[in-house]
Formats: C-alpha cells, sequence, structure tokens
C-alpha cells in the first residue's frame, strides 16, 4: 500500500533530520494519512478512501465529495478517485 492521498496526489517528501550537533542526515516526512469513507450525494454510495487530513478539510470546504472531484484535476487523482469523478460525471449528465 503506497503512501499517497487519493485524493490530493501528495506522497512523502524528503528532507534532512538536523541534531544539535547540525549533523545532518537524510530523513523522510510521510503525509498524515487516513481511510475515510465518504458518501457521494449524486451516485448515493459511499467510498473508502485513504486521504490526507488536509484533503478531507478541503472536502469538507468545497462542500463534499462530488464537488471535489468535479474541481479536482485527473493528473492528482487516484485509479479509484478517478472512476469515481467519471460515475459522479454520467449521473450528473443523466440527471
Amino acid at each position: 500500500m503506497s503512501r499517497v492521498c487519493e485524493l490530493s496526489g501528495k506522497g512523502p517528501m524528503s528532507g534532512n533530520k538536523i541534531s544539535h550537533a547540525n549533523n545532518k542526515t537524510r530523513r523522510r516526512f510521510l503525509p498524515n494519512l487516513n481511510e475515510v469513507t465518504l458518501i457521494s450525494d449524486t451516485l448515493g454510495r459511499s467510498f473508502q478512501l485513504r486521504i490526507t487530513a488536509a484533503a478531507l478539510r478541503s472536502v469538507d470546504h468545497r462542500g463534499g465529495l462530488d464537488a471535489y472531484l468535479l474541481k479536482a484535476k485527473d493528473a492528482e487523482l487516484s485509479d479509484d478517485a478517478l472512476a469515481i469523478k467519471k460515475d459522479v460525471l454520467k449521473a450528473k449528465a443523466a440527471a
């Protein structure tokens, strides 16, 4: 299981761990991933996604999973999230 957010595409970053003696060793900064269940209003289904806490706040700010997916770029979405977005677009076009 990769350490990448399914909605925002955020992944691990690297940097330096700096000791008191100013020694520098490489380290990784991992994203704050949480496994959450989000509900799509147009599809009437729930989806289990592994997203960062910042992406969860963005979903709430934009007004739900559907609004977030419609505004998000396809390049930063995972394959599962992209499939959900296509289903939402089909459901909105049919309605």
